[in-house]
């Protein structure tokens, strides 16, 4: 049997065992690495940064895949996340979990002129980069919502075919501004082609239109000068966000960390990734997701609600005070209850003691007579009262009766002791 010195050393081994136990090493995400160099690049800023944090950390695949391929990774398990637009089909097997920064919809024009204004007498040719890029999708959603025909645009692959607009799709960042500047210089004087202007938000028009059935594109405006003579004046466009996602049953508990650890380091992102990061606000809008939202994603954006207790404490002391109440008035009920009882018989001890003070030497035997069946026509009303539970068979009903009785003796009346002495 351990005793003295060993015991304490023993113990503190074992709770420094344990206590060592509870320091969780941070949970490692796999995140797949996006095919697009600009995505992939803000993507592993954000692994960077990540690598400090104590509670998760991310790290990127080797291989780099699609948007749509890289769901499909991470509903088999393959990874833990994913960056993909959020103009994706809907799948039951991904949740949203934040979105991190939106892909801007780029379209410049060599003549100057609005986004739709078709060329008479032929097609517009549109650079929009490869068939099933980001940019062409964005563009042909937005052009068929705006009844834009088939017949009044093309696509060319290539640069250096005669172009009548040329569509970027990606996030603005100082790097994007001086390619596309490069691209201007290189190929001819191109400005923004606008599809409004910015006062047309919200009052019907077209690019109201656009977004009408498309929820997961919203309007951005470019602000003028932000291109140089490329953006003369500010520009109505539309963006999509790129969100970051993951398997729906990926641990709630995790996906909490993760957004705060990635709002944590939001200043160090904005630094290194000048505008990109500049709508990640603490209460991050979900609501045009394509996806449902995940549940760690649903506790974060909750976090500050009121708990069960707080949301019903006004009901509940409500209740409270009604319940109270009725306690309250039930006892002062039964206490006025007893004290009307005990006024009756006390009206019966008034007129007892009266009748006895009454009694005298001088009084007649046809007096006593007349004072004693007044007597026991007081004991019959209390008993009366007693079995109508309108008196209390307590210590004063006792003292009545004994008191009546002793003025029974009294008068000589040993009948009426003997008959109601032991009630």
């Amino acid at each position: 049997m351990i005793s003295g010195k060993p015991l304490l050393l023993l113990t503190a081994l074992i709770s420094t065992a344990i206590l060592s136990g509870c320091e969780a090493e941070p949970r490692q995400l796999r995140l797949v690495t996006p095919t697009e160099p600009v995505d992939s690049d803000i993507i592993a800023d954000v692994a960077d940064l990540l690598a400090d944090s104590a509670r998760v950390n991310v790290e990127l695949t080797k291989e780099a895949l699609s948007e749509v391929a890289a769901l499909d990774a991470v509903a088999s398990g393959e990874a833990d996340l994913a960056l993909v637009s959020n103009y994706l089909p809907f799948r039951d097997d991904i949740a949203t979990i934040m979105p991190l920064y939106p892909t801007v919809l780029h379209i410049l024009r060599s003549d100057g002129a609005g986004v739709f204004d078709v060329i008479a007498g032929r097609e517009m040719a549109i650079f929009a980069g490869p068939e099933g890029s980001a940019s062409r999708l964005v563009f042909q959603r937005v052009a068929e919502r705006m009844r834009l025909d088939n017949e009044d645009y093309r696509f060319v692959t290539s640069l250096e075919d005669t172009l009548d607009i040329v569509i970027v799709f990606a996030p603005i960042s100082p790097g994007r501004i001086d390619e596309l500047r490069e691209l201007n210089e290189a190929l001819m004087d191109y400005r923004f082609a606008s599809m409004g202007a910015v006062d047309d938000i919200g009052k019907g028009t077209n690019i109201d239109a656009a977004v009408l059935l498309n929820p997961h594109i919203r309007p951005f405006v470019i602000p003028l000068g932000t291109y140089g003579q490329m953006s003369p004046e500010a520009t109505l466009t539309v963006a999509v966000d790129k969100i970051l996602v993951a398997r729906h049953d990926l641990d709630s508990a995790v996906v909490y960390d993760l957004i705060n650890e990635v709002l944590r380091l939001r200043p160090a992102l904005s630094a290194r990734r000048q505008g990109a990061f500049q709508d990640l606000d603490d209460d991050f809008d979900v609501s045009r997701s394509t996806f449902i939202v995940h549940p760690g994603t649903q506790s974060y954006l909750q976090r500050d609600a009121p708990s069960v207790y707080e949301r019903y404490s006004g009901v509940a002391e409500v209740v409270a005070t009604i319940v109270l109440g009725l306690v309250s008035a039930i006892f002062g009920g039964m206490r006025l209850y007893k004290i009307t009882r005990k006024n009756r018989i006390d009206t019966f001890y008034v007129r007892t003691i009266a009748l006895q003070r009454a009694i005298s030497e001088q009084t007649s035997d046809e007096d006593r007579q007349h004072i004693a069946g007044e007597v026991r026509d007081l004991q019959a009303k209390a008993f009366d009262l007693l079995i109508d539970e309108k008196l209390a068979a307590d210590e004063s009903f006792r003292i009545f009766i004994t008191l009546s009785n002793d003025v029974l003796r009294q008068l000589g009346d040993s009948t009426a002791a003997s008959s109601t002495g032991d009630a």
